[in-house]
């Protein structure tokens, strides 16, 4: 997608503005470094809109990523039908970024552990969105003693998923604390957001305890600064 995605430099984006196309609605300029070091105005826009704009371009320059959304779309009607392609695909993209068996393995077994809380926090009426990421917040906090946030930043990432660039341990660390979690929220019946708090805090504290008793016995630290980006000036490898 990479290669596809350089298409996009071929397009006038200023002209759809002066054609007041509607694929350009969330399309705003600001202020950015330019290849001679200085601040310039830059049409800018997220990347559904620069999406649309391509599949509005009339040019031979498009036919790549018009390729790929068809290549997409099949794809995901192919989900639909059989959800079981997307776990395969899931796992062949890991595979294509270097994760090992075993790190994709834990990976998958964490995924169903936050399906099975979260189904939990749906039907205790928590509200999607930023009342799951408080909670996640707590439990996270309470296990690591580093917030969601943080612990990216430790790790220099940005838009990147943190459990895509976790560690082993810190993924199995997470999967305890969301196990306990909903286990406890289940066993005292926890609904709605205030209520939740409670076991997200108990939950976090049992994966704790089990974080020092390990780092006690390997004097290693289980939150780690490392990644898996591919950058070669920035990539922190790990094991």
């Amino acid at each position: 997608m990479n290669q596809d995605l350089a298409v996009f430099e071929k397009f006038n984006v200023r002209r759809h503005f002066d054609e007041g196309s509607e694929t350009v609605t969330n399309s705003h300029t600001l202020k950015m470094k330019a290849i001679d070091g200085k601040m310039r105005q830059t049409d800018v826009a997220d990347l559904e809109t620069i999406l649309r704009l391509v599949q509005s371009v009339p040019s031979k320059k498009a036919e790549p990523i018009n390729l790929w959304f068809a290549k997409g779309g099949n794809d995901r009607v192919q989900d639909i039908a059989d959800p079981e392609l997307s776990i395969n695909r899931a796992r062949k993209n890991w595979q294509k970024h270097g994760r090992s068996q075993k790190w994709i393995q834990q990976r998958m077994m964490g995924q169903e552990t936050r399906n099975k809380l979260t189904d939990y926090w749906k039907d205790a009426g928590v509200k999607e969105g930023q009342e799951y990421a408080i909670l996640t917040n707590i439990i996270h906090q309470e296990w690591s003693d580093i917030s969601v946030a943080d612990h990216k930043k430790l790790k220099d990432l940005k838009r990147e998923n943190l459990r895509d660039h976790m560690s082993e341990a810190e993924l199995i660390f997470t999967a305890l604390a969301e196990l306990s979690t909903r286990q406890i929220a289940e066993n005292t019946q926890a609904k709605g957001f205030e209520e939740n708090k409670l076991p997200a805090k108990k939950g976090g504290k049992i994966a704790k305890d089990a974080r020092i008793a390990l780092e006690e016995k390997t004097e290693k630290k289980v939150v780690s600064d490392k990644n898996f980006l591919q950058n070669p000036d920035d990539k922190k490898k790990l094991d």
